[in-house]
């Protein structure tokens, strides 16, 4: 991995069933980050459709498309419009199996170089019943951002999934989130100590607000292999929506960082 790419989580709540506006508002902030100077940028989880459980099945429904000839094109036009990288959150895809949770990542050109599709359903708000589930986890290699894990939300909540992209070599996690408020005990706990445990670095972006049927945390964390967050977005407590945050951090390969990798080699 380059040492000091410049990786960036986007933060807001997407309109729940306001699919063109998110579009627009999402593209608007990539827009921003941009001029930041950031490498690589994630998007949310459902970005497009947004994330109110009491009417998701009907949202994913009328908001599913194709990779391909739908609205993703235009987060691959930004991309090679401003030659950052960009992980295009998670969005409703259509499948002929049925719809997937799936999150595309474009490289600096546009191109399409990773698509993963969430394998763990989380149950609670009836994404299994909703969704298709992918075939496990997914990975890629790339000169810049070296062996790269792509992860939705529930995907990284499991030790099998944390393994297996141990095992993989991965050095970078991306993970797009709709992570709900009731669960921040576990995402403050959880994804330090496993970005430690595994010597990676991972790049989490949450939704962040209230919607009717429930409020998502935020947070969007920055982690390196030391377990240190290196930048973090606004909460929602449950009665407040902050306004759209960019998040941005250097991802910076110091002394500390190699030593915790060389600890978390003795852990596998």
């Amino acid at each position: 991995m380059t040492h000091g790419l410049r990786a960036c989580c986007i933060q807001w709540l997407p309109t729940p069933g306001a699919f063109d506006d998110n579009l627009e508002q999402g593209l608007a902030l990539i827009d921003q980050a941009v001029e930041l100077g950031v490498d690589l940028i994630v998007l949310p989880e459902l970005w497009i459709s947004g994330y109110d459980t009491a009417r998701l099945a009907t949202d994913i429904a009328d908001s599913a498309e194709a990779l391909s000839g739908g609205r993703m094109d235009e987060v691959a036009r930004r991309a090679q419009r401003h030659g950052v990288w960009i992980v295009g959150g998670s969005i409703a895809e259509t499948t002929a199996s049925g719809i997937a949770n799936t999150a595309p990542v474009y490289d600096r050109h546009g191109e399409l170089r990773a698509v993963h599709r969430k394998h763990h359903l989380y149950p609670f708000t009836g994404e299994d019943v909703i969704f298709v589930p992918g075939d496990g986890v997914t990975t890629f290699e790339d000169d810049e951002l070296g062996r790269v894990g792509i992860n939705v939300c529930f995907d990284g909540d499991f030790p099998a999934t944390v393994r297996s992209l141990s095992e993989a070599g991965v050095e970078l996690v991306l993970q797009p989130n709709a992570y709900e408020l009731e669960a921040a005990a576990y995402w403050d706990a959880w994804y330090p100590a496993q970005a430690m445990a595994t010597g990676q670095f991972w790049v989490m972006t949450n939704q962040c607000g209230v919607n009717p049927s429930g409020a998502i945390l935020g947070a969007s964390k920055i982690i390196d292999p030391s377990g240190a967050i290196l930048a973090e977005g606004p909460r929602s407590d449950g009665t407040v929506t902050p306004e759209a945050s960019i998040v941005v951090a250097p991802l910076v390969i110091t002394e500390e960082v190699e030593q915790a990798r060389h600890f978390a080699a003795l852990l596998h």
